[in-house]
């Protein structure tokens, strides 16, 4: 499994909105390879992380351009600033039902 996280800076005019968010995932989730997403937000601190789970190093790699205009598109809408996106090999998890 192959995980893309994106960290936006986040402000007072950011506009955290469920909407969104549930449109977001919802075409992440649409993309061939797409194993979840996690939207975490940093409160106080300014920064928010978003997370998404492909089933393989090529299904993350096809997904970018789907991708890039999601996450382009979700940040204006909610006036956040994307800082930096990374991809990464999951190597181990553990959940807990």
């Amino acid at each position: 499994m192959f995980a893309r996280v994106t960290t936006y800076k986040t402000g007072p005019d950011t506009a955290l909105d469920p909407a969104t968010e549930a449109d977001s995932v919802k075409r992440v989730m649409e993309i061939p390879g797409s194993r979840g997403v996690y939207f975490l937000t940093g409160g106080e601190g300014g920064k928010a992380l978003s997370i998404t789970l492909w089933d393989t190093a090529d299904a993350a790699a096809a997904s970018r351009p789907a991708a890039n205009t999601i996450r382009e598109e979700s940040s204006a809408a909610q006036r956040m600033q994307i800082v930096d996106v990374e991809e990464f090999e999951v190597t181990s998890r553990a959940l807990r039902d």
